[in-house]
């Protein structure tokens, strides 16, 4: 029995791996999905460890005859958190993660920051 992507229809989702990561914990790999190729990273599930926010659970199936090339299944899509800036932080520092709704929830707790006067 042959697959969509066997025929080169448009439900085609495949990676390649091209080598591990480099603290070697997974693998590099590319993926190929309809009009689009991505650079991307597979690293194994662990217990107690969180799933980057917008990171997938995929389930990886070998192709027969390809070696190294793996059919996709998307088992779990984790949310990307609103509110939240993905860009670096511009003095190098942490990412900023509070957003708008945690600094109004904040004040609302605890107060809107006072800053005394100063006294001389």
């Amino acid at each position: 029995m042959s697959s969509d992507a066997d025929r080169g229809g448009d439900d085609f989702d495949v990676v390649l791996f091209h080598g591990p990561t480099s603290d070697g914990d997974g693998a590099q790999v590319l993926r190929a999905r309809p009009g689009r190729v991505e650079t991307g990273e597979v690293r194994p599930l662990r217990a107690g460890k969180p799933i980057v926010p917008g990171a997938q659970v995929v389930q990886l199936t070998p192709r027969p005859k390809a070696p190294g090339v793996f059919d996709v299944r998307v088992d779990y899509e984790a949310p990307r958190e609103s509110g939240v800036s993905e860009r670096p932080a511009a003095n190098g520092g942490p990412a900023q993660v509070a957003t708008h709704a945690y600094r109004e929830s904040w004040e609302r707790t605890f107060g809107a920051e006072h800053r005394p006067e100063m006294l001389n």
